[in-house]
């Protein structure tokens, strides 16, 4: 009986390239988490291909003896029950870096717009108001010579410091999982503290995994040891700041803006106070997904479901479960 790999269908997975790129030999069902025809698939199922869901927890494992591989289509994880997949023994991998050029792209793309401006600026054009009538008072910011810091130099940090380098910008990174002297320097990065990032950054980008111990890593604390001139930006996830203190240092000038792809509720409530506010640029959580890494992330996670067919183990396992 050919292996099978049940995909849970997705908004954001175009169904009809996983079936392209879906391997020979082995049997793609696709189908909505929870439905009738998932809950037909499930039982057989060999690999379970999609993005991380609280309900795929040990109850579920425990209807799906066959499987050996929960594969996501994302790099975040912090929706995927840890605990009831090493119960079971299941390897958890994400997408092996499939949007990182994506997320990389859309951070320097939040930078450039909140230093320029960019929404006031075509606001005031589509108003009338050109240069919104009293350029003298406006302020645009270039990249060059800035200094960022990065927080978390992963996959997708390691690009962001790229894209940086290419703008003439300095790059300092924290990250609890040190780079060598010698990638330092092919990087053109340094590391530096976590409170020398805060304090001497220009623009300070999130780019660490949500977990109990980054959950509301920049507090009002850590906001407090920012320039007023400062920027944050964040592309990973919304609880690893602490939002009510964003806001609070947003409305009271203690930085002077922020770009924001992601939030502690989403989609985020239509009173959510961010909305008001004249010096913060949103998104809605659509750095990864872009319609060119859509062959990358399948390609990535079918190839991970066919070595472990083969018997061997599968890359980019989480880091609390290798």
């Amino acid at each position: 009986m050919a292996p099978r790999i049940v995909m849970m269908d997705s908004a954001l997975s175009a169904a009809e390239i996983a079936r392209e790129l879906a391997p020979a030999g082995m049997e793609l069902v696709i189908a909505p988490f929870g439905g009738p025809e998932f809950k037909a698939a499930a039982p057989g199922a060999d690999f379970l291909v999609g993005f991380g869901n609280k309900a795929i927890d040990a109850g579920f494992f425990a209807t799906a003896p066959k499987l050996k591989l929960f594969q996501l289509l994302s790099a975040g994880y912090d929706t995927v029950d840890i605990e009831a997949a090493r119960g079971a023994g299941i390897p958890v991998c994400n997408n092996g870096g499939a949007n990182s050029t994506a997320v990389a792209e859309h951070a320097l793309m939040l930078m450039l717009a909140t230093c320029r401006r960019l929404v006031w600026q075509h606001e005031s054009v589509v108003a009338g108001r050109w240069r919104g009538n009293n350029p003298g008072s406006t302020k645009l910011f270039e990249l060059r010579d800035k200094v960022l810091g990065i927080v978390g130099l992963g996959a997708i940090g390691k690009k962001v410091a790229r894209l940086a380098n290419a703008f003439g910008m300095t790059v300092h990174y924290y990250d609890i999982r040190r780079v060598s002297e010698a990638e330092e320097d092919a990087l053109d990065v340094r590391f530096k503290l976590l409170n020398e990032i805060l304090r001497n950054s220009d623009i300070v980008s999130l780019h660490v995994p949500l977990t109990p111990a980054s959950k509301h890593m920049i507090g009002a604390a850590e906001l407090a040891q920012m320039k007023p001139s400062a920027y944050v930006i964040n592309t990973c996830r919304g609880p690893v700041i602490d939002e009510v203190a964003l806001t609070a240092a947003l409305e009271s000038g203690g930085i002077a803006g922020a770009g924001l792809d992601v939030f502690d509720q989403e989609p985020p409530p239509a009173d959510n106070p961010l909305f008001r506010l004249p010096n913060v640029i949103l998104t809605p959580h659509f750095a990864g997904p872009t319609w060119d890494n859509q062959q990358a992330r399948f390609r990535n996670a079918f190839d991970n479901c066919q070595r472990v067919a083969r018997g061997e183990k599968p890359l980019w396992i989480i880091p609390e479960l290798a």
